[in-house]
């Protein structure tokens, strides 16, 4: 098989983005939320835990805690019987009781939209701090969970495991103002088709443009790496 050149990688990877959006127009993000701290607490919950059961767990905990002070005066041992269901619920507790004080204190009570103070509160990590500035309109960012993991190197996209190299090779396919819908509509053609243990590739809208890496036979070997973005290049911003 010839090897793929960049510019035919960022051709396909455009072309998998638009036949994905003309499938599935309505993606959207599943949380249900009303504010961004609402938005921001409901991401931090969907760690290791479906986003259905976080919108179960999240109308009692808002109507409980409306705002960001209400939140940071609470004490951990209260939150915890409303969001046990989430898992690891104990480390979530005491991180969104820590989250909402820090917020007071750097950020006067509001959400920063910048990907590099979200993820210096606790419990934010690069993954949830990019999707919270997706959907709050901040640093524009390629999230990368398990999903968009896992449907990057399936389409041969990146050969890379961390999310932050995936990403990074992400960003350097597609321009920046695609970078959000993308990573929504992987996240949801992963949910939908092109899951973990039982991909539909029958039914996959990309089909042709994917040559199923690590999914039935071997097929070919991935790419050892697509082109970076420079790194003088600043993160840009809507």
């Amino acid at each position: 098989m010839r090897k793929e050149t960049v510019r035919r990688r960022r051709t396909r990877a455009a072309e998998v983005v638009g036949r994905l959006e003309a499938q599935m127009p309505e993606a959207k993000i599943a949380l249900r939320f009303q504010s961004p701290l609402e938005l921001l607490v409901s991401v931090v919950l969907s760690a290791q835990c479906t986003d259905l059961r976080v919108n179960q767990v999240t109308p009692a905990l808002f109507a409980r805690y409306p705002d960001v002070r209400a939140l940071a005066q609470a004490k951990p041992e209260e939150l915890e019987p409303l969001i046990r269901s989430c898992g690891l619920f104990r480390n979530k507790a005491r991180n969104l009781v820590a989250l909402a004080q820090a917020l007071l204190e750097r950020h006067g009570g509001e959400v920063p939209k910048r990907r590099e103070e979200l993820e210096a509160l606790p419990g934010v990590g690069p993954k949830s701090a990019g999707v919270v500035c997706i959907h709050l309109g901040g640093d524009r960012s390629f999230p990368v969970d398990t999903h968009v993991g896992r449907l990057a190197r399936r389409l041969g996209l990146s050969a890379e495991q961390d999310p932050s190299q995936v990403e990074e090779d992400l960003r350097g396919l597609l321009p920046p103002e695609r970078w959000g819908r993308a990573h929504q509509l992987l996240v949801w053609h992963g949910r939908r088709t092109c899951t973990a243990r039982a991909p539909r590739c029958e039914a996959c809208a990309v089909r042709k443009l994917c040559p199923r890496l690590g999914v039935g036979s071997p097929g070919p070997r991935p790419p050892a790496r697509v082109e970076r973005i420079p790194a003088d290049r600043p993160r840009a911003r809507p």
